[in-house]
């Protein structure tokens, strides 16, 4: 395997590993671990800022690979990964910080974090998927 295949799939496995690490267990930890709830968010938002900008740069590996391989079919999880880690950080997040209707925002915010990671997912799964 050739560097230039290598590169896409060392970003999606960052991107999809980077989801998976902070949001099912480093921010649960912090949760469980800092005394003071209000602390464990201040501490979990920085986290997911953090991750929303490693999706946008893995993003853009993975759509100069796309443009590059001609892999138009995986356009549609890359963009929608990325444009869902961008309206949680610049839509979502700062209602959440706000405490404005934190449940409703809370939930959609966990919703596209989840779909996000599922588009991440999708693309390490296709880029991993042995040649026919």
């Amino acid at each position: 395997m050739k560097l230039g295949d290598r590169v896409p799939v060392f970003a999606a496995a960052l991107w999809w590993g980077g989801m998976t690490a902070l949001g099912f267990i480093a921010v649960p930890l912090l949760f469980a671990h800092v005394p003071l709830k209000a602390d464990a968010g201040r501490l979990a938002a920085r986290l997911f800022t953090a991750e929303a900008w490693l999706a946008v740069g893995c993003g853009m590996v993975l759509l100069a690979w796309i443009r590059r391989a001609g892999r138009n079919e995986w356009l549609g999880w890359v963009l929608g990964g990325m444009l869902l880690a961008l309206l949680v950080e610049f839509a979502v997040a700062p209602r959440i910080v706000a405490r404005q209707d934190l449940a409703f925002w809370h939930t959609l915010g966990s919703a596209m974090y989840a779909v996000q990671w599922a588009c991440a997912g999708t693309v390490l799964w296709k880029l991993t998927r042995p040649a026919s």
